[in-house]
């Protein structure tokens, strides 16, 4: 029974993933694109203050950023230390997990158009939040206290991989994507993105296969309240992040287990708040610790939670008075077996498509730079300085090869 019932998790797990391939594989390859052609070098300097126009840009920059939450959490870091105001660094930072495409198109696949509406709207909506709350709540003594604390470098997870950038900063967009230098670019940083993310992905798919196998929804609507309607919209935003922080999974690796919470009666507030909180899972808040301090992580984590709460409410609100709140529970988690439908034959032309960009990744030197996904510069023994990537158009090589990133944020 037991060895069934294992099978059965491993089975439904297999089905999520095989659905969400070709999803994960068109996001992360346009995500790739986005990046080759916005530098990450000026970030720091295009957020100097908190005004709504440097929320802006940095709402823009991280929905052009990468979905992975470590490697966000680092860029975040580096760009505070580079001088960007804490706070637009902090809305770069839930920008880029929580409005990326990537993380749509999944959504959208998965819980329907209205769940990456939802996303989108909320995402922006808690972006706002935090940016008055961290005004109120968070001293200036304690943002000097945490950028002092940040100023030591002290390693978290995803170091290699903030510090790189790839991006081709010369001519019209279109034609710096398509050039030898932007396929390139692409190809790393869709080689580099699928490797920050597999193992959160890859937990959340077990873990999601094994609640759907194992929890019946019955379970899942008492935890939520499902059977009174206003209870469950009221502690729906205030358990799913809860939810969220234990289960160590964040990035787009949330969403199989969003999908199982929404089937087993949370709130649609509840269910967003969740997909938010990837933020704030344990590792993470570990590396706060490391990054700004116990007790501006603690304020930290109060903070997001609240503004990831507050964004599930106003979800929940808008798009019940505008009749767009889904009501029934047929979330995809699992599809109809490994059949020739139009899931397989987009499986296989997305993995052709994830062939010819991982193949140009390996002939052009992306094997050596993701060995220091994890090992920032400064944190590299013996490391150098090393310039941006530079490809010879006819050959498809770097014209230059280094043991590290290839590609820095200045420093």
């Amino acid at each position: 029974m037991v060895v069934g019932a294992i099978l059965k998790a491993l089975v439904m797990a297999a089905e999520m993933g095989w659905l969400l391939l070709w999803p994960l594989i068109l996001g992360f390859a346009i995500s790739g694109a986005i990046q080759a052609v916005v530098s990450h070098s000026q970030m720091a300097r295009l957020l100097p203050d908190a005004k709504p126009k440097s929320i802006l840009t940095a709402a823009a920059l991280g929905a052009a950023s990468s979905s992975c939450s470590y490697a966000a959490v680092a860029i975040t870091r580096s760009m505070i230390r580079k001088g960007a105001d804490f706070r637009a660094a902090m809305a770069f930072q839930f920008a880029s997990t929580n409005l990326v495409i990537e993380l749509g198109i999944i959504l959208a696949v998965i819980l329907g158009w209205r769940f990456t509406a939802a996303t989108w709207v909320g995402g922006v909506a808690m972006i706002v939040v935090l940016t008055v709350l961290l005004r109120v709540f968070l001293s200036p003594s304690l943002v000097q206290a945490a950028k002092r604390q940040a100023a030591k470098g002290l390693a978290g997870r995803m170091e290699g991989h903030a510090d790189m950038d790839m991006s081709v900063g010369e001519g019209p967009l279109l034609k710096r994507a398509i050039s030898a230098q932007g396929l390139t670019a692409i190809s790393h940083y869709f080689v580099m993105d699928w490797a920050s993310v597999w193992g959160d992905l890859v937990g959340g798919l077990l873990i999601a296969g094994a609640l759907a196998a194992w929890v019946p929804n019955a379970a899942w609507a008492s935890v939520f309240f499902a059977g009174d309607p206003v209870v469950a919209k009221v502690v729906g935003p205030l358990i799913g992040p809860l939810i969220a922080a234990a289960s160590f999974v964040c990035s787009v690796g949330n969403v199989p287990l969003a999908a199982v919470l929404w089937n087993g009666g949370a709130s649609f507030g509840g269910v967003i708040a969740f997909i938010f909180a990837d933020l704030i899972i344990l590792p993470i808040l570990d590396i706060y610790r490391r990054y700004y301090g116990l007790k501006a992580a603690a304020v930290l984590f109060v903070l997001f939670y609240a503004a990831m709460a507050i964004a599930g409410y106003i979800v929940e609100l808008a798009f019940d008075a505008l009749g767009l709140a889904p009501h029934q529970r047929t979330a995809q988690i699992v599809g109809q077996g490994f059949a020739w439908n139009y899931t397989t034959f987009l499986n296989i032309a997305f993995l052709a498509l994830a062939a010819m960009l991982i193949w140009r990744f390996l002939r052009t030197g992306g094997p050596a730079m993701l060995k220091h996904m994890d090992h920032p510069e400064g944190h590299q023994h013996g490391s150098s300085s090393h310039g941006r990537l530079q490809v010879n158009a006819a050959s498809h090589e770097p014209a230059e090869r280094h043991s590290a990133p290839a590609n820095h944020l200045e420093s």
